[in-house]
Order: C-alpha cells, then sequence, then structure tokens
C-alpha cells in the first residue's frame, strides 16, 4: 500500500512539473521572479521532447508500480486521468517533437509578454506622450 501511494504522489509531481514546463510562462507574467524556476524547467521539458530522453522520475514510477504489484491499478484518480496524459497510447518521436516545439512557442510568447510588461514598468507610465518640451518646440 505504501508504494502504491508512493507511486501516486510521483505520478501528481510529474504531472504537476508537465503542466508548470507547459503552462507556468502564464505564472511567470504575474510573478517573473518565477522565471529563475520556470526557464530551466522548461529546458529540460523541452530536451526530454525534442530528444526522447525518458524522465528520470518514470523509472522511479515504475519501480513503485511493480512494488504495489498490479493489481493495485484500477480504479484510481491517478492511473485512470493522469497516467493516460502523461503516457499517451501510441505517441511517437514526432509527435514528441511536436509536443517540445509548442511548449516553447507558448513560453516564448509568455516571456515575451513579461519582458514588454517588464520595459513598460522600467519606463514609466505615460511615456508614450510626448514630452512638453517636444510640444514646446513644435508650437
Amino acid at each position: 500500500m505504501t508504494s502504491r501511494v508512493a507511486a501516486d504522489v510521483l505520478v501528481a509531481l510529474h504531472m504537476a512539473f508537465v503542466i508548470f514546463v507547459a503552462a507556468g510562462g502564464l505564472l511567470v507574467i504575474r510573478w517573473p521572479a518565477l522565471a529563475w524556476l520556470h526557464v530551466p524547467a522548461v529546458a529540460w521539458g523541452a530536451y526530454a521532447e525534442l530528444t526522447a530522453t525518458v524522465c528520470p522520475l518514470t523509472p522511479l514510477e515504475n519501480v513503485l508500480r511493480r512494488a504495489a504489484g498490479d493489481a493495485g491499478y484500477e480504479g484510481s484518480f491517478i492511473d485512470r486521468y493522469v497516467m493516460p496524459v502523461l503516457y499517451p497510447s501510441g505517441l511517437t518521436p514526432l509527435d514528441q517533437q511536436a509536443i517540445g516545439v509548442a511548449v516553447i512557442a507558448i513560453n516564448v510568447v509568455a516571456y515575451a509578454i513579461v519582458l514588454r510588461n517588464v520595459h513598460r514598468r522600467q519606463r514609466g507610465p505615460n511615456r508614450l506622450l510626448p514630452s512638453r518640451s517636444l510640444v514646446r518646440r513644435v508650437e
């Protein structure tokens, strides 16, 4: 039973990491300091998908599943809903590359928004309006 719970917790953490890699850039828009955690996570996630590298969590999950016994798999939320998302059947290397490119694209857009926001904050308010000295020169 302990192995079963440990495997489920590990799968849930694995899924949370996958979600963080894919959509964590949206969190960085709100909390830019989170980029220090997110950028390495995206780098690893994109690398793993583009090169078909096995995540180190996967073998550990498998060991815990075997220790729990196959009969314990039925009916769990993790097995029923999370595992098929993490390990879809029929996933090809081309699919993995597409996922890797999508992860990169989503995060490039998110970080472009972050950089735009940082740039706006540095420039201060109303920088789009001409300065008074420029308006006087024109008059």
